[in-house]
């Protein structure tokens, strides 16, 4: 009998979980841009907020479930919870208005979303 070997590349409900998020975050900066030039961009942007946290749990959530009944690697777990740290971060700033730091911060959180997600497909 022989086991099933899994490749990084075969977690589907991961790589679904990173796709979400780097789409939430993309949808983050459209939003900040309407924010800047919309009535309700403000609604939107915080709304989206939302979503994007929620997405950064199911993809901490999807990494766990990967890794301990998966057999999966632990790396991913702690690449999603550092991305759940940093959207916890990302929240705050944008609560206490500090644009200076939300902004850039958003821009690593998409780029290191993209990165991780090209890691999975690649």
């Amino acid at each position: 009998m022989t086991t099933p070997t899994t490749t990084q590349h075969g977690f589907p409900l991961l790589r679904a979980a990173i796709a979400l998020q780097t789409l939430t975050i993309f949808l983050q900066a459209v939003s900040a841009g309407l924010l800047l030039t919309t009535s309700y961009g403000e609604t939107l942007h915080g709304v989206g907020a939302r979503v994007m946290y929620g997405a950064s749990m199911l993809y901490l959530l999807a990494a766990v479930l990967a890794w301990k009944p998966g057999g999966g690697p632990v790396r991913p777990v702690g690449e999603a919870a550092g991305f759940l740290v940093l959207a916890s971060v990302q929240v705050v700033l944008g609560i206490a208005h500090v644009p200076a730091v939300h902004l850039p911060l958003g821009v690593l959180m998409f780029g290191l979303s993209v990165l991780a997600l090209a890691r999975r497909t690649g």
